[in-house]
């Protein structure tokens, strides 16, 4: 039962492993896990697996070695092993016939404890690198490198990123060239109008520059990986300004919905808390984000990891909601006393559709698109990629332009009918609850 049950854990974590490409180096220490997952490829007809094993040791010295060995597996594939295992047909992975044996440890030859091989996967498919343990208690060491890739034959590359996300440089790169355009746009913006800029909108303006370079280094980083396997230091560079982009990003969120510097000039000692909160927590959602990519979707780590980066994320979803659910408040507040019922209005409509705009924003990037992931065939992992830029570029978009500086402000220019029916408007924003 302790078997079958690691054994459905591995499915369950092959269910939420999104496919890597890199080559990865891997230690395995004193391991008696019955199924050792390594990594996931999407391959095309002309995939192949390059593996090399060294320093292999066992707890006990006389091993039946048939029973251990490496083997690629699809997940349609993994389900039906596991009912063959549960249904007595087979007692070890490497029995049935829905794998693709990699090697097995009886072929090494004698008194050797390390092997390298090279596998032609024969089918085009989505495969994750496993090494099954029969064994029962036995424990196992061995340092594990592999490399998988797909060969064009055509030009005579080879491509280290699964074939669902061999697109991704280019994706990357477009949406790059994308923000610096509405950068310039805002830059342009913020000349025309600065005679009405507060700080909020050169903060704006950071945020766009840092998602316009997280996504250059991104690009360089999948480009280098595609091309020979390593992010040849992009990868430290892409989470230096995806670490800065989540801080100012979710800090923007905050601030937009506090009010602060174009409705009033400072932050209360709850909003201020609020970032307290929320900085240090974008903090922990990187370095768990870090450990993640570095360890690889099938670490000993990483699915706590996943857990500590899901909680963290959702913590900070939820508290850059509160500063926006109190401008609603003050606002509706300030409606009753201060006798500027149309401002008020115009304020109140303003900051509900920014707290509607926010809510779809993270529901979509955080629940829709990691159902793409799961649905989506590995061939077209790309689109939740590209859905989710999307809906990043929206937000952006809708936030910049409702809160872009206005020469212009249409609050001083109200007459008295507007006022009245603005009145009666605020008496039917009371029935509102978020």
């Amino acid at each position: 039962m302790a078997a079958h049950f690691a054994l459905f854990t591995i499915t369950i974590t092959l269910l939420i492993a999104v496919a890597v490409a890199e080559i990865r180096s891997t230690q395995i220490r004193s391991d008696s896990r019955s199924t050792i997952p390594f990594d996931e490829f999407g391959y095309t007809h002309m995939g192949r697996l390059n593996l090399t094993v060294t320093d292999i040791s066992f707890s006990a010295q006389k091993t039946p070695l048939s029973q251990l060995g490496f083997f690629l597996c699809t997940l349609d594939a993994w389900v039906h092993v596991l009912e063959q295992l549960q249904e007595g047909e087979i007692h070890c992975p490497l029995e049935s016939n829905l794998i693709q044996k990699v090697f097995t440890f009886d072929q090494l030859e004698p008194s050797t404890r390390e092997f390298s091989t090279s596998f032609i996967v024969p089918d085009a498919n989505q495969f994750t690198l496993a090494f099954a343990n029969c064994m029962p208690n036995l424990e196992v060491s061995m340092n594990v490198h592999s490399v998988m890739y797909n060969f064009n034959p055509k030009t005579g590359e080879l491509d280290f990123l699964s074939t669902g996300k061999t697109a991704l440089p280019v994706i990357y790169l477009l949406f790059f060239i994308v923000y610096v355009l509405l950068g310039a746009v805002w830059i342009y913006t913020l000349y025309r109008k600065r005679l009405t800029v507060y700080k909020v909108h050169f903060f704006m303006l950071a945020v766009l520059i840092l998602k316009a370079l997280d996504l250059l280094c991104e690009a360089e980083d999948k480009s280098y990986i595609k091309r020979t396997g390593t992010a040849h230091g992009w990868d430290v560079l892409f989470y230096i300004f995806s670490f800065l982009k989540g801080i100012t990003l979710f800090t923007l969120i905050v601030l937009i919905g506090t009010g602060w510097s174009f409705v009033k000039p400072y932050l209360q000692d709850k909003e201020k808390k609020v970032l307290m909160i929320v900085i240090p927590l974008q903090v922990v959602a990187n370095v768990a984000q870090v450990v993640i990519d570095e360890t690889g979707p099938f670490g000993e780590s990483s699915y706590t990891w996943k857990q500590v980066f899901l909680l963290v994320d959702i913590v900070c979803c939820c508290a850059v909601l509160f500063p926006i659910m109190w401008s609603i408040k003050n606002l509706r507040e300030a409606a009753k006393t201060d006798g500027k019922a149309a401002v008020n209005l115009m304020k109140l409509t303003l900051f509900r559709q920014y707290y509607i705009i926010v809510v779809c924003y993270i529901y979509f990037t955080r629940v829709v698109v990691y159902g793409l992931e799961i649905i989506t065939s590995y061939r077209y992992q790309w689109t939740s990629v590209v859905a989710a830029e999307l809906a990043t570029l929206a937000f952006y978009v809708f936030t910049g332009y409702n809160f872009r500086p206005k020469v212009h402000n249409p609050y001083f220019a109200i007459d008295d009918e507007e006022e009245e029916a603005a009145s009666e408007a605020l008496k039917l924003e009371d029935e509102f609850e978020l």
